[in-house]
């Protein structure tokens, strides 16, 4: 896709106001924020065109109030943390269109100020993506831009609907998330590979229906794992798994061979009859030695070398969710290994990893692997539909 950036705009802003949507859906503890990641990806963007002269005003949603106003999920709780990232004073102004907003834009802030407008999500026109009120927020700007990937799969006012009412451009986090996302499954270097975890088969199916006519090699892990090995007539014991998605799992198999794409399967895993930290049942076996009493929690460590294999003679990589109960030691191994041959790898220069979801994240944060990466993507939602293949509104909104 073609999109303009803030490379297209002047160098001078100054007499300009841009209308920034970002992500500011802050997890809160005792009235701070307990991560500002989502902040820290949105400072280039704000920092530079405020340092190029323009007054910005933050469009930022919180929470779910449901179009009702509620002092809790107001952004004010979250001004602080967004001050101590960004490093300036923010000006907060408690509505996000009329007469406060207009005059907070024509006396009170200067060229280079920002400003932080309430919580979109007060107004319902927001999630209806309700035209005027997308003209009224317009009425404030001179320039729009979205720097928020986290929710362009949602086509609301203030995420699809400005774009239509003054010039767009992908914000600095936008721009670089678009780059990673086309470099991964776009146009890719080839071949491809794909890491597909994650306890079920039924929360990814358009998922892997999308990518086994997109990549070589697909790779299945997690309790997703036990639903294809079922498929194929193996007996998982205990492990959780959707028995009745075999017919399903198995014309996803079919497609992938008439397409030319490889489904790895584990043929050795990680077993125990409880689900604990260092049990005394846990054992590797083949996956055609589970016993009835007993649950798949990882792959086994024949089979993650294999993995590793299939990596070193691929160019791109696209990883979602952990390949076994990463949370509970020893059932991280599998993630671990092969999150750290995929880092090494990139970090060589032979292979591009892009990487998303939440699950995700924290998987290869836990293995170190997450700074040699090529990017990672803090995406929920947006990245498991651009990964279904689905057009996202607030990124069509961008295309020129």
């Amino acid at each position: 896709m073609s999109f303009k950036t803030l490379d297209d705009l002047p160098a001078d802003l100054t007499g300009e106001v841009a209308l920034v949507r970002v992500d500011l859906n802050l997890p809160m503890k005792d009235g701070s924020a307990t991560d500002v990641t989502r902040v820290e990806a949105v400072k280039p963007t704000i920092f530079e065109l405020a340092s190029r002269g323009a007054k910005v005003l933050l469009l930022a949603h919180f929470g779910r109030p449901g179009g009702q106003r509620s002092s809790m999920l107001s952004t004010s709780m979250v001004i602080g943390d967004v001050e101590r990232v960004i490093g300036k004073e923010i000006m907060f102004i408690p509505e996000i269109a009329g007469p406060v907003v207009a005059q907070a834009v024509s006396s009170i802030l200067r060229d280079g100020d920002i400003g932080l407008l309430d919580n979109t999500r007060f107004w319902p026109g927001e999630e209806k993506n309700d035209p005027n009120l997308a003209q009224a927020i317009a009425a404030h700007g001179t320039l729009y831009v979205n720097d928020a990937f986290s929710a362009a799969h949602r086509a609301h006012a203030t995420t699809e609907g400005l774009a239509h009412f003054l010039p767009a451009y992908a914000g600095r986090s936008m721009e670089a998330e678009l780059k990673a996302l086309d470099a991964a499954l776009g146009t890719p270097e080839q071949p491809v590979a794909a890491v597909v975890g994650g306890a079920k088969v039924s929360t990814k199916l358009a998922v892997l229906e999308h990518l086994v006519g997109k990549v070589q090699h697909l790779i299945i892990g997690g309790g997703m794992a036990n639903t294809f090995l079922a498929a194929r007539g193996v007996n998982v014991g205990k492990s959780l798994c959707e028995h009745d998605l075999a017919p399903t799992v198995a014309r996803i198999m079919d497609e992938a061979d008439a397409k030319g794409c490889t489904v790895h399967l584990p043929y050795d895993v990680v077993v125990a009859k409880e689900f604990a930290a260092n049990p005394a049942s846990l054992r590797t076996c083949n996956v055609h030695e589970v016993a009835e009493d007993e649950m798949i929690l990882d792959l086994g460590p024949q089979a993650v070398e294999a993995l590793a294999d299939v990596l070193k003679t691929c160019r791109t990589l696209v990883w979602n969710g952990p390949l076994g109960a990463f949370e509970t030691e020893p059932f991280d191994a599998a993630t671990v290994a092969l999150a750290r041959t995929a880092a090494a790898l990139t970090l060589e220069g032979s292979l591009i990893s892009v990487a998303g979801g939440g699950d995700t994240v924290a998987a290869l944060a836990h293995a170190g692997a997450s700074q040699d990466f090529t990017y990672i993507s803090t995406a929920g939602g947006a990245f498991l539909e651009w990964m279904e293949g689905r057009v996202l509104p607030g990124v069509a909104a961008l295309e020129v």
